[in-house]
């Protein structure tokens, strides 16, 4: 039975895009900014498997990758995680999403008639920086924290012990059939957090709510076929369920790491697609190159793992959905390239696939091996690296 892991290191970029000025992104590297402040990284499994063989990668490559690779490059508009995971998943898109300072007056004047209650913030901002901001004034006057960055989101944070979650959710839900037209955004967030003695702490209780793809992906083909798609963390929120036939929800890397060797453990055909979020999330966003260094390491120390539990027919694919430069300057994503391993029993090892137009080849491929309808766009390099 053939089946494919997909496995998306979220914002793991390895150097800036050709067009990164248009974005204020000269000059970003991810991995190279926490090679530079991890002096002595250590991530000897994804060397092994090639990561510093990759076209323009300068950390240093093995003589005999075990597995084959390239450097992919975003053909979509924008550097946001709903446009990266779509493009991975065979969809172009060729306006981004809105993006915004602060939400007009007049969008959030409808917004608080339309939840009952007046809001906090509304501009752009850290997230961890804006709820110790503003936490002391939303828990004495149970107002929703608004806040937005340079990707195309509308986040909504409260403390639930003020703002019980279902309320949140419902504040979120209000939210996503507003963001329509001249005010689409990709994703409205719900950014639950605590507080303890003046210690502000997100929860795993976050939900992603994002707009639906105009057009099938090689999810919904692989659905159509009769497959499985599995997706583990937050798949399920960025395609807006469109595609997915089982989906588990990840408190964190470790967890989502668990949570996909036990999918790959099950018997079926399909493909089992999971996000990485931390190294996004806790990381890049908060500009702290050395925890992303540990992430990747502590990732890097569970790759056995994932290889030992792959079967004959079994595939994996490592990639990520844009970058996320921990050194570069404001809170948000680099428009970068970025790094794709694939490996198994039946591709072939150390094969340079050179830099790929398009994420969506990867789309492509999985399609090839499954032996499905191909999506919309990419071009599959199966043929050059299958045995």
């Amino acid at each position: 039975m053939k089946k494919v892991t997909l496995i998306v290191l979220d914002s793991l970029g390895i150097g800036a895009l050709p067009d990164a000025h248009n974005y204020g992104d000269e000059g970003s590297n991810t991995l190279r900014s926490i090679y530079r402040a991890n002096k002595e990284l250590n991530i000897p499994n994804l060397l092994k498997m090639g990561l510093g063989n990759i076209d323009g990668l300068d950390i240093g490559g093995v003589t005999a990758p075990i597995a084959s690779f390239a450097r992919l490059a975003e053909l979509s508009k924008g550097k946001d995680t709903i446009t990266g995971h779509w493009e991975i998943a065979g969809l172009y898109t060729k306006e981004p999403f809105k993006t915004f300072e602060r939400f007009p007056e007049e969008f959030i004047k409808a917004y608080e008639d339309a939840i009952g209650i007046e809001t906090l913030g509304n501009y752009r901002a850290s997230g961890t920086e804006i709820i110790k901001e503003l936490g002391p004034e939303h828990k004495a006057s149970g107002k929703p924290i608004i806040y937005t960055s340079a990707d195309s989101v509308f986040q909504i944070a409260a403390n639930i012990e003020v703002v019980a979650l279902d309320q949140l959710y419902e504040y979120c839900e209000v939210a996503r059939k507003m963001l329509v037209g001249d005010f689409l955004v990709g994703r409205v967030i719900a950014r639950p957090f605590i507080e303890k003695d003046g210690v502000y702490t997100r929860t795993s209780d976050r939900k992603d709510y994002s707009v639906s793809p105009k057009d099938k992906t090689v999810l919904n083909l692989i659905e159509e076929s009769g497959k499985l798609v599995y997706g583990v963390g937050k798949i399920k929120d960025i395609f807006n369920g469109s595609g997915i036939t089982k989906s588990l929800k990840t408190k964190n890397n470790q967890d989502g790491i668990d949570k996909t060797i036990a999918a790959m453990n099950e018997d079926f055909e399909g493909l089992i697609f999971t996000n990485l979020v931390d190294f996004d999330s806790l990381y890049g966003h908060r500009r702290d190159p050395l925890g992303y260094g540990k992430s990747l390491e502590e990732f890097d120390s569970r790759l056995p793992e994932i290889l030992k539990a792959m079967k004959n027919d079994d595939i994996l694919i490592l990639c990520a959905d844009h970058g996320n430069d921990p050194s570069h300057r404001g809170w948000d994503h680099t428009r970068e390239y970025v790094p794709m391993l694939i490996y198994g029993e039946k591709i072939k090892a150390g094969i340079n696939l050179g830099t790929r137009e398009s994420f969506a080849d990867i789309a492509a491929s999985i399609a090839e091996y499954l032996d499905i309808e191909k999506p919309i766009i990419g071009n599959s390099f199966l043929n050059e690296v299958l045995k």
